[in-house]
């Protein structure tokens, strides 16, 4: 799948919801619970997401040309958020990681149902991923 298709997925899913954000954030930790757990290996200080309030560690790596992300988060909303984006952006080339415009967080509305904290944490994450995607492409 695309990134778009996985996006247009997702928005599909948090319509079932409607204006219901104690709905949406129960998906968002019902997600957060089937995250691939990061190896304890890479729970690093050097892979922890700087910017996020909780902490959240993530590894990327390069497979047969695609990115693959793994992370790991101390608080349930976060670790919810951080495997979205992993939905999203995992198993794609690096370079359709890097132009992703991510269109779906302000059509699912996450962002200004986040605090700023929370708020400010995703956007590290994103910058964080496309910096890795980024740096992957180039190898």
């Amino acid at each position: 799948m695309t990134i778009k298709e996985i996006e247009q997925e997702i928005i599909e899913e948090f319509e079932i919801f409607g204006d219901d954000w104690e709905g949406k954030y129960e998906h968002l930790i019902d997600l957060g619970k089937s995250l691939p757990l990061i190896e304890e290996n890479y729970k690093t200080e050097d892979r922890l997401i700087k910017g996020c309030q909780s902490r959240v560690w993530m590894h990327s790596e390069l497979k047969d040309g695609k990115i693959i992300y793994t992370a790991e988060s101390d608080a349930i909303i976060t670790k919810g958020m951080v495997a979205l984006m992993i939905r999203v952006l995992s198993n794609q080339k690096p370079e359709d990681v890097v132009s992703a415009d991510l269109a779906f967080i302000d059509k699912i509305g996450l962002k200004e149902h986040l605090s700023p904290t929370r708020a400010n944490g995703l956007v590290s994450m994103i910058k964080q991923m496309k910096l890795d995607a980024l740096a992957l492409s180039r190898k």
